[in-house]
């Protein structure tokens, strides 16, 4: 199936708008939402991975698992759509006629590379990331961010490391396997489209305050020149999921021992 460039635009705006567009827009209404109360942001907290039925863990579990699965349905969608319209070739390399996860590079033929540079890239932006939260907390422009709030329960733990997998998968695949190749299929510039999937990036932080929306900006440019060097989303979910992991699980065990998160 071949489609015209109008056409992939308009698939953009159509995955975007089901997924992390959608979150884009929510999270300007809630950076709006704050900055009108009367306590400053440095004041107000940002909770994430929250319980929905606390008192009933099974309903809790359900709705948790729901809450990982869901979001997932537009990388899906997008694997798909790449899949039925493959377009033309959208760098070096690039082979329409291969299966659509291979062409992002979200695949098992690599997997000791993708993990090893995954932990890599990890660890060079998760200390700093860290230091400039706490910097932005300081200077008052981000909120106090919880990322661990669920009922302690058996499968919480397991629960948290699904959740980090997802937003590595979501974003991941979203933002730079499947956006940049439809918008370089668009004859974008690489400069245009690295800035492009970094500022939505940032926009769908903007909820934890401009400490968040800067941070993941930043995050998503370096992602961006890494794929591009690449041309695999792997390393970088696997990089993703394990910032969040140590967020999510590191919060959770650290926090209630600590006064500075």
């Amino acid at each position: 199936m071949t489609l015209t460039r109008p056409r992939f635009g308009l698939e953009i705006l159509l995955v975007l708008g089901v997924s992390l567009g959608e979150s884009a827009v929510y999270s300007i209404l809630r950076i709006a939402d704050r900055l009108t109360r009367p306590e400053p942001l440095a004041q107000q907290t940002t909770q994430m991975n929250t319980s929905v039925a606390a008192d009933r863990p099974w309903l809790d579990l359900a709705y948790q698992l729901a809450n990982i699965m869901f979001p997932l349905v537009p990388v899906l969608l997008a694997l798909y759509l790449l899949a039925i319209a493959a377009g033309p070739v959208a760098w070096r390399g690039d082979d329409p006629s291969r299966p659509s996860w291979q062409r992002v590079g979200f695949d098992l033929r690599r997997p000791g590379r993708d993990v090893g540079w995954g932990f890599l890239v990890a660890a060079g932006i998760g200390i700093p990331g860290l230091a400039f939260y706490l910097f932005a907390r300081e200077i008052g422009i981000n909120t106090n961010v919880a990322p661990a709030n669920l009922a302690d329960n058996w499968w919480t733990v397991p629960v948290y490391l699904l959740a980090a997998a997802m937003n590595g998968i979501l974003e991941e695949v979203l933002m730079l396997g499947w956006l940049y190749l439809r918008l370089r299929q668009l004859a974008w510039s690489w400069w245009l489209i690295v800035l492009t999937s970094a500022v939505v990036r940032g926009s769908y932080h903007l909820y934890q305050g401009f400490g968040g929306f800067a941070g993941n900006l930043i995050m998503g440019v370096l992602f961006g020149l890494l794929f591009l060097r690449w041309k695999r989303v792997g390393p970088l979910v696997v990089a993703h999921t394990l910032l969040d992991i140590v967020a999510f699980v590191g919060y959770a065990l650290v926090a209630p021992r600590v006064d500075w998160l």
